[in-house]
């Protein structure tokens, strides 16, 4: 990785184009003029750099007619190798270089991570979600100057979302989770084809632009699909036929501020004594202890439910949805021990 070509590809050019001026100058001068190898750099070198010494030696006609030629051929040469190695170093590149090492090598201890596929205002908002809840996830974004945003702590992985060795790179074989946020629904459509190739079993949640491609991106395996303008569009709507409704729903959503949140519990975060147990010995439990009250739960088939009778059984691959404010919800999660 620290030898990585395609980072430092006009440094080894400049490096090379140097060496090779070197090595022919240094040659030339010994067969032209029989000089001996150390002389013959010497004299490679001031003549190469412009310096103007003096000459190790008297030059031949021979001589002089070769050092004209190295002089005219290596004086471009030279120019170009010094300010491309000026140009990486005071520029920064390798800043990026280096950075992007670390980011990988972070990459490689994530398990169960989130990848977002685009840093625009989707995904901005998306990362900001997960950063919030100190979920781990890495921004593969294709433009650096958005990657540098110093409010966002994880990694950002420089490059195309629709390549597949990109998507590696950023974890995806380990990860558990994918939002791909680009703004064309082609671009999101390929994505959620990789992705699903690659890891089979990672959650894919795609943006989409319009009606025709949300089935599309079902079909190639996006597990849900989101339309934000549709969204947002249909939020202000019912904000005008049921303001106090949606008022309401805003809290209880799942945002940093809220008074108050919901959260979600599955069967394998639950305390052993409660597992297999029914939703009444649940509700039992968090209203005495927490206040919190079990609103909905998920079977194992995938059907929800809301407001669950207190007899339903808390079974393998179920989830139960508690509401509560938000010093409830940090009671909750400490009893039951989840982070």
């Amino acid at each position: 990785m620290l030898l990585n070509y395609k980072y430092f590809a006009k440094v080894y050019y400049a490096i090379f184009l140097l060496f090779l001026i070197i090595l022919i100058g240094t040659i030339g001068f010994m067969l032209v003029e029989g000089w001996t190898f150390f002389e013959s750099f010497y004299m490679t070198i001031i003549t190469v750099s412009t310096v103007g010494f003096n000459e190790v030696h008297g030059l031949s006609d021979a001589g002089k007619l070769f050092t004209s030629f190295l002089i005219i051929t290596s004086f471009g040469t030279f120019a170009y190798a010094v300010s491309a190695i000026t140009a990486y170093i005071v520029g920064g590149e390798y800043r990026q270089y280096f950075h992007e090492y670390k980011t990988i090598k972070r990459v490689e201890k994530m398990e169960n991570h989130t990848i977002v596929c685009g840093f625009g205002r989707v995904g901005k908002s998306a990362a900001h979600d997960l950063q919030f809840y100190k979920k781990e996830y890495v921004v593969v974004e294709h433009d650096t100057s958005i990657t540098e945003d110093p409010q966002y702590e994880n990694a950002f992985i420089t490059g195309d979302s629709t390549d597949d060795l990109v998507l590696v790179k950023a974890g995806i074989l380990d990860a558990s989770a994918i939002i791909t946020a680009l703004p064309k629904d082609s671009d999101n459509l390929f994505v959620v084809l990789s992705a699903r190739e690659l890891n089979p079993k990672l959650k894919i949640i795609s943006r989409a632009s319009s009606y025709s491609s949300m089935r599309k991106l079902r079909i190639a395996g996006a597990d849900n699909v989101i339309m934000p303008d549709t969204v947002g569009g249909a939020h202000m709507a019912s904000l005008i036929v049921n303001p106090d409704v949606m008022e309401f729903l805003d809290l209880i959503k799942v945002q940093g501020k809220s008074a108050i949140n919901l959260e979600e519990i599955t069967f394998q975060e639950l305390p052993e004594e409660l597992q297999y147990t029914t939703i009444g010995d649940i509700q039992a439990r968090t209203s005495d202890e927490v206040g919190c009250n079990v609103i909905g739960y998920r079977s194992p088939d995938g059907e929800y439910t809301i407001n669950p009778p207190k007899g339903t059984k808390i079974l393998p691959n179920s989830k139960l949805f508690v509401l509560g404010n938000p010093d409830q919800i940090r009671t909750l999660n400490s009893i039951f021990g989840i982070k």
